[in-house]
């Protein structure tokens, strides 16, 4: 097939995989999408594309976030309810105040000695995700299928291993199952790069975003409406700007705690507030792990390893006659540079307007909700067939990757492989996977 034909096909895919509401009209649709990194797992949304005739899913490589969890930070929970709980001893609150006081003490208590920890909904998402995978590539989890797991060392990373590997067990008993969580992976595993780190945030960039966030900042109304007397609300007391922030994010996080079936605290925000409030969040997102010039354009490349990775353990794999799959089990600071480091649905996009972010799809919730997972899945017609097709699914839907196919949403592994190679060998790194 030529290659004009082969980037229509392609192209065609894209555009039709990328057709989705703005994010102005998602949002008012879903108002929990809002929350960024806090949003729950939606699931997929969209039936998957029949393999081409004779392939077979026969080996399954994953990254995913663990599900669901609580606050890491106390003061997100603490500061809020101490400058509320001022504002009520010096007579200063509304009866708007005095009950989002009352609803703030309750996720506090809730949270108290579980900072960071997995959920009951985190858990179950990844007992949906693993039951998904099984259903739609049984294949894969055939007979005494190996399924290597790993998980960074954290207890919610590991805890949604272990609940993806008990829904995996409960469908075939002879899995044979290794599972681990140990600081001889984490340099894969949840690699950190301080240097790459460090360059995302050069004083220009700081004031760019600053200048943006001043742009779309909200939180007069809010706070007056908390509050009784604006004198107080303009005193040292009350940081109105940061109370909103904290809100905003208790309000987020409602969603993936148990107490989401006792009350909210959405109804404190309007649709034009809670768009501005996830504008700031998407573009901070994006200043730190897109390739945008505006961060030196290679902050992705934080997860060359863990590709270098993917990448070794695909090619052993593909050599066995059923590899089954590599699960692993991290952070969503992993999953968003490695999907733009990949170019998944392409979130490689070099921009340096943050205004146009939205317009041009970057969109941080659709990348890494709770327990968000990339999937790559591999077909053939047989363990001689070397001619090796691969999948990608970007939290359960079919993506695109930024290369020709003739086969969309499936693409020639030794394609893939090639283009990723060359994309790592242009940082620097080692042009083969290391032995």
């Amino acid at each position: 097939m030529q290659k004009p034909l082969l980037f229509a096909i392609s192209l065609l895919f894209t555009l039709t995989a990328g057709a989705q509401l703005l994010p102005k009209d998602e949002l008012k649709a879903n108002p929990s999408l809002s929350a960024s990194n806090y949003a729950a797992y939606q699931g997929p949304k969209k039936a998957l594309t029949r393999a081409p005739k004779g392939k077979k899913p026969f080996y399954i490589s994953h990254y995913g976030r663990h599900g669901s969890r609580y606050q890491i930070n106390q003061k997100e929970y603490t500061y809020p309810l101490n400058m509320l709980q001022m504002g009520d001893a010096r007579g200063k609150l509304t009866p708007l105040g005095k009950d989002v006081l009352r609803r703030v003490a309750m996720l506090e208590a809730e949270s108290r000695d579980r900072l960071g920890e997995l959920t009951p909904l985190g858990a179950q998402q990844h007992k949906d995700i693993a039951r998904r995978m099984y259903e739609r590539f049984p294949e894969v989890f055939a007979g005494n299928a190996c399924i290597e797991a790993k998980s960074t060392v954290v207890i919610r990373c590991i805890l949604s291993m272990e609940n993806a590997l008990q829904e995996l067990l409960l469908h075939n008993p002879k899995l044979q199952i290794s599972h681990d969580a140990s600081n001889h992976d984490m340099y894969y595993m949840n690699h950190q790069d301080r240097e790459l780190t460090h360059a995302a945030s050069p004083p220009h960039t700081r004031s760019l975003l600053s200048d943006y966030c001043s742009r779309h900042r909200r939180w007069k109304r809010l706070v007056y409406s908390l509050f009784n007397d604006s004198a107080y609300v303009q005193s040292s007391a009350v940081n109105g700007e940061q109370l909103t922030n904290y809100l905003f994010k208790l309000a987020n996080n409602v969603q993936n705690t148990e107490i989401r079936h006792k009350m909210t605290l959405d109804d404190l925000f309007t649709d034009e507030e809670r768009l501005e409030n996830w504008r700031m969040e998407n573009a901070f997102w994006f200043l730190g792990y897109s390739h945008t010039p505006l961060n030196g354009g290679t902050q992705p490349f934080i997860q060359s390893t863990l590709l270098h990775k993917i990448i070794e353990q695909a090619d052993s794999c593909i050599r066995l006659p059923h590899p089954g799959a590599t699960l692993r089990f991290g952070h969503e600071t992993i999953v968003l540079p490695l999907a733009v480091l990949m170019g998944i649905n392409g979130y490689d996009m070099r921009l340096t307007d943050l205004e146009q972010l939205e317009e041009k799809g970057w969109v941080n919730y659709r990348v890494f909700p709770m327990a968000a997972n990339i999937q790559l899945v591999y077909y053939r017609s047989s363990p001689a067939d070397n001619d090796v097709l691969v999948k990608v699914l970007l939290n359960e839907d079919e993506a695109t990757l930024p290369v020709e196919t003739d086969c969309a949403p499936y693409y020639h592994w030794r394609d893939v492989r090639e283009f990723l190679l060359k994309k790592l060998a242009s940082y620097g790194g080692p042009t083969t996977p290391w032995p």
